[in-house]
């Protein structure tokens, strides 16, 4: 049996000239939890050259989403870039990963902080309505170079809340927080630098990051994983696993090239 479904492509977004999303058919076979990754990829000469990425879509969606960067120079999304509504898609058969509520112990709020496509593991959480039955708050943090790469912006300020089954939820409990680094926004800044000054829990209203009521969720760039783990770790939160429930978890399998 191979490792891999032969999926169809349903659509196909592109956001910026190095960012793009798309959907495909799911077998129904596939069966994975919200927040984690799977192998995906195209059929090169005859073989499949496939790289780690999250699931955007929730568990319960008919369909799959992804998003992706497009690396000029990359053997696998110089090519991905261009599928096309039809085109085929291998996806993995064995979804995994470390990005699960299930992973983290109890406690008051939820972060999710992700930086470019590191969003995407947190769009699949974030319609979870268990997300919202065991946190009282829950907030994703997208941190972005430029305006025009906060992906899913409109859906995560406003229609997340139109939903006919979260949205009374969403409103409720969920604060969405995009900041940008290179150009004039309402957020400007890095992550890591907004958390440390202060500025992340003043705008948001809340407390200081704290391990008595906060429980943390990173994907992003090495750098942001670095700087993010340390900061956690500064502030006393322990790290979970598959075997062990913690107060952060990383997503390590960055999507590459």
């Amino acid at each position: 049996m191979s490792a891999f479904d032969e999926e169809r492509v349903l659509s196909v977004h592109h956001w910026t000239d190095r960012l793009f999303s798309f959907t495909t058919t799911r077998g129904s076979s596939l069966r994975f939890s919200n927040g984690h990754f799977t192998m995906i990829g195209l059929r090169i000469n005859g073989k499949p050259l496939v790289r780690a990425y999250s699931i955007a879509s929730p568990n319960y969606a008919e369909h799959l989403e992804f998003l992706s960067i497009k690396v000029p120079d990359g053997p696998l999304t110089s090519q991905l870039q261009h599928i096309q509504v039809g085109d085929t898609v291998l996806v993995g058969r064995k979804p995994t990963g470390t990005l699960l509520i299930d992973y983290l112990l109890p406690a008051k709020r939820l972060y999710m902080f992700a930086t470019g496509t590191g969003l995407a593991p947190f769009l699949s959480v974030i319609r979870d309505p268990e997300t919202y039955e065991r946190y009282e708050q829950v907030v994703l943090v997208h941190g972005v170079r430029e305006v025009k790469e906060l992906a899913y912006r409109e859906l995560l300020s406003d229609t997340l809340k139109q939903d006919e089954f979260l949205g009374e939820m969403v409103a409720q409990k969920f604060l969405y927080y995009p900041t940008v680094t290179r150009e004039p926004f309402v957020h400007q800044g890095r992550i890591p630098t907004l958390i440390e000054n202060g500025t992340l829990a003043k705008d948001l209203g809340l407390p200081q990051l704290n391990r008595t009521e906060d429980r943390i969720m990173i994907c992003g760039s090495p750098e942001m994983l670095r700087d993010l783990k340390g900061l956690a770790e500064k502030y006393g939160f322990e790290e979970g696993s598959t075997s062990r429930p913690g107060e952060f978890v990383i997503e390590r399998a960055f999507a590459g090239s």
